[in-house]
């Protein structure tokens, strides 16, 4: 039960600093700024993989957790409660923003901005997700981060493409981070591509681990 309650409260605060960040600079008209958000999304990931990382292998995110499946790093078994508790972990998080923003009308929603096409947000998420699960194929074993620097390599992953996409889509990168915040909004119009996009991202990458790695390899 462990590796559950470490996804469950990792998950919690990589969602309540990342979407916090956004809540605030929202309600606050950019006191973060969108530097600002990127860096505490890279920062948040990075401690929590510090802290949970030999626990539960810190996946935070159900298209990680497919992947490493896929990869037959991670038992296809356990795949159902990881998700069940990086749910529990980020509706929570959102729970509490509402609760203690509730004049925040996005609680860090994940929509592509104005104009943009969503089959275009659709091909960014994808490309983003697999960069970022190319990193983490890479620096992980699935159930436990390897080396001390995995989470600086995860965590720099994630603060670059926040920093140049997160205007274009948000750079969700992670389903259940999407939803949690679209159940309080009740914008459900472009979850699609955040639940599709990312998954497909994680198992794109997984199958190029086999171009580039021999040992170890999926």
């Amino acid at each position: 039960m462990k590796q559950y309650y470490a996804e469950t409260i990792g998950t919690f605060a990589m969602v309540f600093c990342g979407c916090g960040a956004m809540t605030i600079n929202e309600i606050t008209n950019g006191s973060i700024s969108h530097v600002g958000v990127a860096i505490t999304w890279g920062l948040i990931v990075m401690a929590m993989i510090y802290a949970f990382g030999e626990i539960s292998g810190a996946h935070f995110n159900p298209a990680v957790t497919i992947g490493f499946a896929v990869a037959k790093k991670f038992a296809w078994k356990q795949v159902p409660k990881y998700i069940i508790s990086q749910f529990i972990g980020a509706f929570l998080a959102i729970f509490i923003l509402w609760f203690l923003f509730p004049e925040s009308q996005f609680l860090g929603e994940t929509t592509p901005t104005n104009g943009f096409p969503p089959y275009k947000a659709a091909v960014l998420e994808f490309l983003l997700t697999f960069f970022l699960m190319v990193v983490i194929i890479n620096v992980s074993t699935g159930s436990k981060e390897i080396g001390t620097m995995a989470g600086i390599a995860i965590g720099g992953v994630i603060l670059l493409e926040a920093m140049f996409a997160g205007p274009i889509t948000k750079a969700s990168m992670n389903p259940i981070r999407s939803i949690a915040p679209a159940l309080f909004t009740g914008n459900f119009q472009y979850l699609w591509l955040y639940i599709t996009a990312p998954i497909l991202g994680t198992i794109a990458a997984v199958s190029s681990c086999k171009l580039v790695k021999t040992d170890n390899c999926c």
